[in-house]
C-alpha cells in the first residue's frame, strides 16, 4: 500500500494517478472526500484526514509499504513557519507509530539552508526533523521553481499589461513543471532504490530569466511585445496582502525572493540527466495560455 499526502494537490494527485497505473494499491489522503473522488474512480482508497492530526495521520498511514510525503500550504497562516513545524511534528509521530520505511519527501531547492529563504526554511527544518526517524529511510526531493508560479503573473498582465513580481528579470532560474515532480517522485517509491537519509534537486528542463518566461508567455497569447517589471518588495507585498496573504506569508515571500535575486537560494547540483525534466516553459505555456484566456 502506497499513502499519497496532499493527493489533490499538483504533485499528489500526478503521484497517484501514476502508481495506480503501475497496478499498485494507493490511499489518498485529503481533507474532503469530493475532491478525492477523482482518483477513487481510478481505483484508489479515500482516507479523509488533516496531516496536522496525528491520530487521523497514523490511521492513514497505517499498513503502508511507502509515502509520498508534503506540508500542505496555508497562506492565511499568522505564523507560516510555525504552523510547517506543527504538521511536520505530526507527520513525524505518525510515521514512527505506522512503522513506515520508505518515504518521499516534497521540499525545495535552497532546503541546504537553515534560514534566510522564507517559506523554505520550514522544509529545511523539515528535512531534519523526518531524518531524526529512526528507521525511516528519507528521499527528499529539492525542486527548482515551479512553473505553476507563474499563473501569479495573470492578474498584472490583465491590469497593467506587464508581466511582474519581486523576482529580478535577468536572474537565471531553475523551473520545472509540477507535473515532472510527481512523475519522478512516483518513479522513486515504485523503485524504492534510496536508503537512509538522501536528497535530489530537481532543475527542470532549462534555466530561465524571468524576461525570458515573459516572451514566451507573452507570444502564447498573441502579445508578443509582453515586458516583464520587477516590482519593488513593498508593493509585491501589498498585492499578496490583497489577495488574502497573511502578513507573516508575505514576509517570507519576500524573504524568499532576495534569495533568489542574490542567488543564496539556487541549486547546488550539477544538472545531470537524472535532475533534468522534459517540460519545457514552451510546453507549459499552452497550459499558462488557456488558465489567461479563461479568467
Amino acid at each position: 500500500m502506497y499513502v499519497i499526502t496532499g493527493a489533490t494537490g499538483n504533485t499528489g494527485q500526478i503521484v497517484a494517478r501514476r502508481l495506480l497505473e503501475a497496478g499498485k494499491k494507493v490511499r489518498a489522503v485529503g481533507r474532503t472526500a469530493a475532491r478525492l473522488e477523482p482518483l477513487v474512480k481510478l481505483g484508489a482508497e479515500a482516507s479523509i484526514a488533516d496531516i496536522a492530526q496525528v491520530d487521523a495521520v497514523a490511521r492513514a498511514l497505517d499498513g503502508a509499504t511507502a509515502a509520498y510525503l508534503m506540508l500542505p500550504p496555508n497562506f492565511g497562516a499568522e505564523d507560516f513557519l510555525g504552523y510547517q513545524q506543527s504538521v511536520v511534528e505530526s507527520m513525524a509521530t505518525a510515521i514512527q507509530r505506522a512503522g513506515v520505511k520508505h518515504a518521499v519527501f516534497l521540499s525545495s531547492v535552497g532546503a541546504h539552508l537553515p534560514d534566510g529563504t522564507g517559506p523554505i526554511t520550514g522544509l529545511h527544518r523539515a528535512e531534519h526533523r523526518l531524518g531524526q526517524i529512526e528507521g525511516l529511510n528519507l528521499l527528499s526531493l529539492r525542486p527548482a521553481y515551479f512553473m505553476e508560479n507563474l499563473f501569479m503573473l495573470i492578474p498584472a498582465i490583465k491590469q497593467a499589461g506587464v508581466a511582474g513580481s519581486s523576482v529580478k528579470g535577468d536572474v537565471p532560474l531553475a523551473m520545472i513543471a509540477t507535473r515532472d515532480i510527481g512523475d519522478h517522485a512516483a518513479r522513486r517509491l515504485l523503485e524504492l532504490d534510496f536508503s537512509g537519509t538522501q536528497t535530489q534537486e530537481l532543475l527542470g528542463q532549462r534555466e530561465l530569466t524571468m524576461q525570458e518566461v515573459a516572451r514566451v508567455l507573452g507570444k502564447s497569447i498573441d502579445r508578443p511585445a509582453l515586458k516583464y517589471v520587477q516590482f519593488p518588495y513593498e508593493e509585491a507585498e501589498k498585492a499578496m496582502l490583497g489577495m488574502g496573504v497573511s502578513q507573516d506569508m508575505a514576509r517570507l515571500y519576500t524573504e524568499m525572493s532576495q534569495g533568489f535575486n542574490d542567488q543564496r537560494i539556487a541549486p547546488q547540483e550539477r544538472r545531470t540527466s537524472m535532475n533534468t525534466s522534459p517540460t519545457s516553459i514552451e510546453d507549459f505555456a499552452a497550459t499558462w495560455s488557456g488558465a489567461f484566456n479563461a479568467s
